[in-house]
């Protein structure tokens, strides 16, 4: 989900955002992989999205076959998908062969777990994984040291931590506030490197590390103590309130076409990040029931998946150098999302009424799907016609 850590630059897109970042994709000149050879990595993490999201179905009471699916659907989902498409855009940006091996293992474990369930092989790739991202970003390091990346390799060990308590014998619910805290710190830490465009001074930066440290502490006491959720509760709550303060998001919902709908999304996903950070801070730990259920899914759909819908402008041409153009159809998925997760929530969750929970989750999977295909059709109708301009990506509008 981040952007890279080469140079630091600057520069003025088509679209009159100016944008900056601790580097991106490599350069073609330096990318040692092509990216046909990239696909194999993309389509481990796209079967781990559909199996995932048939085990949400089944979670919701569908009776499908192959009901032991239901066993992985988070660990597919966050290691599985989204962890794999993290490891592939860094692998990218560093440009060494070697740091693919971190999507192929993330690849290779979620597919593990989906042939024969939470069985070691799967949980080892998985764990290895997380330890090869850990390298990727030491050599991102190497190349510039800064906070935003500083966060993103905490989001790295977040995902080994969260593998080696899975290993050790914790059940997934107990491992949800590491695997929450990789994706948050990984998506805050590029947020930051995107507010450094309009920050002053070391303040900023400084009040970031500390909540990022209170997000770390918080999970870490989670896993010690019951008590301890109440702290990571709080640490999901500063980091929103940072978010709220500094990211650009603010200035960018002003604008129009992609800067608009990438605001829109980040906005709302933070607005269900707050809603987790508050029923963590208040109610404690929670591995069951609809309080469960609501901050589980107010992180990893609210605002896990509104980041990928609005980050896949820049990440898919980052990855496969083949444009994903902007249409205002991406809005249909988004606006799904966001009303059928609020549906489950406060119909299903808070009301108890299990109907609308039922049905509201098959919107969840139904908004996921429809993005995917809305993406699939956006690329393939910009490569059948070459003669079409499409709007590079604008890196400031995320």
């Amino acid at each position: 989900m981040s952007t890279g850590a080469g140079t630091m630059t600057a520069r003025t897109t088509t679209a009159g955002t100016t944008t900056a970042g601790t580097g991106g994709p490599a350069p073609a000149t330096r990318t040692t992989v092509a990216p046909r050879w990239r696909l194999p990595l993309l389509a481990a993490g796209g079967i781990a999205m559909l199996v995932g999201l048939y085990a949400a179905l089944q979670l919701l009471g569908f009776p499908l076959p192959r009901p032991a699916l239901a066993e992985v659907h988070g660990p597919v989902m966050v290691l599985g998908f989204v962890g794999a498409l993290v490891a592939l855009e860094r692998a990218v940006a560093l440009g060494a062969r070697w740091a693919y091996a971190a999507p192929a293992a993330a690849g290779a474990g979620g597919l593990a777990l989906i042939a024969a369930g939470p069985t070691l092989p799967g949980k080892l790739l998985l764990a290895a994984a997380g330890v090869l991202l850990l390298g990727v970003y030491r050599s991102l390091w190497r190349r510039q040291p800064g906070e935003a990346l500083l966060a993103q390799a905490a989001g790295a060990f977040a995902w080994y931590a969260a593998t080696l308590l899975w290993l050790a014998g914790a059940p997934v619910p107990e491992v949800v506030p590491w695997l929450a805290t990789f994706l948050v710190a990984t998506i805050a830490g590029e947020r930051l490197e995107l507010a450094h465009l309009a920050l002053t001074g070391p303040s900023p930066a400084r009040w970031f590390l500390a909540v990022l440290a209170i997000l770390l502490g918080g999970a870490t006491a989670a896993t010690l103590w019951p008590a301890g959720a109440h702290l990571f509760g709080a640490g999901l709550l500063a980091m929103v309130a940072w978010l709220a303060v500094f990211d650009v998001a603010r200035r960018t919902i002003r604008g129009r076409g992609l800067p608009r709908y990438a605001a829109a999304g980040l906005l709302t996903g933070y607005a269900w990040l707050a809603l987790a950070g508050i029923l963590w801070a208040g109610g404690g730990a929670t591995v069951a029931g609809a309080r469960y259920d609501a901050a589980l899914h107010a992180v990893f759909l609210g605002f896990t998946m509104s980041m990928i819908f609005v980050h896949a402008p820049v990440i898919l041409p980052a990855v496969l150098r083949r444009p994903l153009p902007y249409r205002p159809v991406l809005y249909a998925p988004l606006v799904v999302l966001h009303a059928s997760l609020l549906v489950r929530v406060v119909a299903g969750d808070a009301a108890g009424w299990e109907p609308g929970w039922r049905w509201a989750g098959v919107g969840n999977v139904a908004a996921v799907l429809g993005f995917a295909a809305c993406a699939a059709l956006l690329v393939a109708g910009a490569r059948s016609a070459p003669g079409r301009p499409v709007a590079p990506p604008v890196r400031g509008a995320r």
